[in-house]
């Protein structure tokens, strides 16, 4: 097959008195915006409309990212706070050791300068945790609370003026920052 040459082709079309049917179709529609400048009212109107197409989606691109930025900082501080309550729930263990070490050694025949020491060890551990916001489980006399406490066992009231479902005795305390429990207390509840 012969290449095809524009400029022979053109002549024959002349010589023959017709033109090729693309090259019409293209010369009547060189420039597709030129049928809308033969109107200025139609071009103003297509030239707002699409101004408020562009407008309206620069909007919805703009409240795309600010919620997405919202949602991106609700999900980073709930992460943190995550982290934050595994730390320190992997600490409560220590504490409870350390108290009932000093519980342990009130009254022993123990060196005294030793159980100064675990008392002010003790004390420096549980300032280190109000410090980050942890308070313990441990009120008795107080009514059962599921989101705070777990019963372990549940028995006769010791006297007729303690209602029922009372927390009587803290097994083992449960912990809480703000109002998220990191450990819920181990309880014994009055029937």
């Amino acid at each position: 097959m012969k290449p095809v040459d524009k400029k022979t082709n053109d002549m024959d079309a002349a010589s023959t008195g017709s033109r090729h049917p693309a090259s019409e179709a293209a010369s009547e529609t060189d420039d597709p915006r030129e049928e809308h400048m033969l109107d200025p009212d139609k071009e103003i109107a297509r030239l707002t409309e699409e101004l408020d197409r562009t407008r309206d989606s620069m909007l919805r691109k703009a409240a795309e990212f600010e919620n997405l930025k919202r949602r991106t900082q609700k999900e980073k501080l709930q992460l943190f706070e995550e982290a934050r309550a595994d730390a320190v729930s992997r600490f409560l263990p220590i504490r409870e050791d350390l108290k009932r070490s000093v519980e342990a050694s009130e009254g022993k025949d123990l060196e005294k300068g030793f159980v100064e020491g675990l008392k002010l060890v003790l004390s420096n551990f549980e300032r280190v945790l109000r410090d980050y916001g942890v308070e313990a489980i441990e009120e008795t006399g107080v009514p059962f609370d599921v989101g705070k406490h777990d019963a372990m066992l549940i028995q006769p009231a010791p006297d007729e003026s303690t209602e029922s479902n009372t927390v009587l005795q803290v097994m083992e305390p449960g912990y809480k920052i703000g109002d998220r429990v990191i450990r819920h207390a181990k309880v014994i509840v009055s029937q």
